[in-house]
């Protein structure tokens, strides 16, 4: 039997993908560092589990011998990635994560021929972040062939973060806003373009960010020029312009460590199950070649709620023998329609 190793299972994320792959009939094993958080997650779905660090060698390649597969859900990513994905092709087993980091992106990318030569798929990004705007950009940009520039702009309406999420951004909050720009990944100042948007509800401010589609949407289309925006409250958006003054004093690793503790007294686990069920977001792509745009937009369920769906889907189709190996992004493996085989998913040219 098939099965697959979750690693960050009990974290808010994983498990809500735990419980979908349990309703999709996945067989599983958890795995993390907190031993008590495992057992009870394991006791509760009647489940084994693995207790060991990423940094424990030993303990993770034993791990991965005992699974086809890898689902990584444990971040901040940046710290966390390398060791689990080195570990997938050393012991020859497929690595997707439900990152959104753009450096943990770009570094899988470099290990493509490394996986190829392992015959093993390196799929990071398989949740919200980016499976949605992947697909969406790559749907755009094949209906503009020699297209040199894209703007993806997203909003998520009745949602939230978990703390997972906002700890990742302390972590990365150093490496302020990325673009790409001539094939280049470059780095701009927080709130670098702000601009207004009409997602079909009135217009609302967005800001361009470091979404994770400044890396992978790269890798799926060819296009050079590539800009994220993310809608905002205003309030944020004024937060991020005062982090060109205030940021070397946030970037500190006292001061991280410091905010993260922080978020996890004052930030819940994550979205409750409501909104989990109600909220939902909404995308445009936008693509040109400098004379003509081509747009599209795409309305999916909540973002962790999406996640679920999404990486649980890679998974069975990973158990099925249907990947690639090498380095992949959602549309690259699964094409730009896969985001259209989830409830609740609407595309449509405008």
């Amino acid at each position: 039997m098939k099965k697959v190793l979750v690693y960050g299972s009990y974290g808010y994320t994983g498990q809500l993908i735990v419980e979908r792959a349990i309703k999709e009939g996945l067989q599983l094993i958890l795995a993390g560092r907190d031993e008590n958080q495992l057992r009870a997650q394991a006791e509760k779905y009647n489940l084994g589990y693995r207790a060991f660090s990423l940094d424990n060698t030993t303990a993770l390649d034993s791990a991965l011998q005992e699974v086809d597969a890898a689902l990584h859900c444990a971040g901040p990513f940046g710290l966390t990635f390398r060791q689990m994905a080195e570990a997938c092709i050393r012991n020859k087993k497929h690595y997707v994560d439900i990152s959104g980091e753009i450096e943990g992106f770009e570094a899988l990318a470099k290990m493509d021929e490394e996986a190829k030569r392992a015959g093993v798929m390196l799929l990071p990004g398989g949740g919200f972040d980016v499976v949605p705007s992947d697909c969406l950009s790559a749907y755009t940009a094949g209906k503009l062939q020699n297209a040199t520039s894209l703007n993806l702009y997203i909003k998520s309406i009745g949602s939230g973060a978990s703390r997972g999420t906002a700890r990742s951004g302390v972590e990365n909050s150093h490496r302020q806003g990325r673009i790409r720009r001539d094939g280049k990944i470059k780095t701009v100042p927080g709130a670098w373009h702000v601009k207004r948007m009409d997602f079909g509800r009135g217009e609302s401010r967005v800001v361009s960010i470091g979404w994770g589609d400044v890396s992978t949407a790269y890798h799926s289309t060819g296009i050079p020029n590539i800009t994220a925006y993310m809608g905002f409250p205003n309030a944020m958006i004024d937060g991020l312009y005062l982090t060109r003054v205030i940021g070397p004093l946030l970037y500190t690793r006292p001061m991280k460590n410091f905010l993260k503790w922080l978020i996890g007294i004052l930030i819940p686990a994550g979205p409750s199950k409501e909104k989990n069920e109600t909220g939902f977001s909404l995308m445009i792509a936008e693509v040109s070649d400098g004379t003509k745009s081509v747009r599209a937009k795409l309305r999916t369920p909540e973002a962790y709620h999406l996640t679920a769906l999404t990486s649980v889907e890679i998974m069975k189709r990973i158990l099925a023998s249907d990947h690639k190996a090498g380095f992949q992004t959602p549309s690259t493996a699964y094409g730009a329609d896969f985001i259209l085989g989830f409830d609740g998913v609407q595309r449509k040219d405008l």
